[in-house]
């Protein structure tokens, strides 16, 4: 970046790392012992679909990839999610197949397309979080829905502050967007 672009406040956009998400079951733990919280085995990918064959094969790819444990549904915003089901001892499976579904649309010229990928975690007490991942960022963040399309921000920074160090995480609250309805919440 150049001393233009820094006095103009261009930014280069932050090149997303997939192998992030190999942190996750080390981050579960740490999450588990600061918050209750424990894996649902239950994670997702949300990707805007392209028209044409292109697309349609390497949608079909990565489906191809989780057989039987995937559930496709869509949204009301236009994004389309894969549902990915494991136990919950699983989490290091569950992840290695989401990556598994980036990488795939990724390697295809796709990645662009890409929102984000989420893994599930309930504690006894019935609350929930999702730890998602920013594609476009190359940050994770904490989402805890709660009845009524409010979230539980007590829970969201104490699980900010459990994962600092084990994740990079979005630093602009701003963008710790909630996803309701998320297959997998």
């Amino acid at each position: 970046m150049g001393w233009l672009d820094a006095l103009l406040g261009r930014t280069k956009p932050v090149k997303p790392n997939l192998d992030a998400l190999f942190a996750l079951p080390s981050a579960a733990v740490t999450l588990q012992a600061a918050t209750g919280l424990t894996p649902t085995g239950l994670g997702s990918v949300a990707f805007r679909a392209a028209e044409g064959g292109a697309f349609a094969t390497a949608e079909s790819d990565a489906k191809a990839l989780l057989g039987e444990r995937v559930e496709e549904s869509d949204d009301g915003y236009g994004y389309t999610w894969l549902l990915v089901r494991r136990t919950s001892e699983a989490l290091g499976d569950l992840v290695t197949e989401l990556h598994a579904v980036n990488s795939t649309l990724e390697g295809a010229g796709f990645g662009p397309s890409l929102l984000c990928s989420l893994v599930s975690f309930a504690a006894p007490d019935g609350r929930r979080l999702a730890v998602v991942y920013l594609y476009k960022r190359g940050t994770f963040y904490p989402f805890a829905p709660m009845a009524g399309q409010k979230r539980d921000n007590p829970l969201e920074l104490q699980a900010r502050g459990a994962l600092e160090g084990e994740l990079p995480l979005e630093k602009d609250l701003g963008r710790w967007f909630p996803v309701w309805g998320a297959p997998g919440l």
